[in-house]
């Protein structure tokens, strides 16, 4: 027998657990959207965006939304930036991606030691 894995648009594209304990994931259609029409400067840091969740510099939690979590991970003199909807204790998911020179203020809750 012969069989096809057809990767669907909406199949999940990476799912990573931060130190928080906090799986992150998102979808294929939903990556590409961040990479065409939301930030595009994003595409060629995916590696970065996933070193993000799985090891960022710094965690701050929203000041508008208590579920929503900004992970930063240093690149040169930029920071990539991933904002996480933390939907439970145990997942989330990617609200966006993009690069800044700025940290967002916020409640700092993890720095890297």
């Amino acid at each position: 027998l012969w069989y096809t894995v057809i990767v669907a648009s909406g199949d999940e594209y990476f799912k990573i657990k931060t130190p928080l304990g906090v799986t992150i994931r998102t979808t294929v259609d939903y990556w590409k959207k961040i990479i065409t029409l939301k930030h595009p400067s994003i595409a060629k840091h995916e590696d970065e965006v996933k070193e993000a969740l799985k090891s960022p510099d710094q965690i701050r939690k929203s000041k508008q939304d208590p579920r929503v979590h900004l992970y930063y991970k240093g690149i040169g003199k930029l920071n990539v930036c991933v904002v996480a909807d933390h939907e439970t204790k145990e997942s989330g998911y990617i609200i966006t991606v993009y690069l800044t020179d700025r940290i967002k203020e916020g409640e700092q809750i993890y720095v890297k030691n």
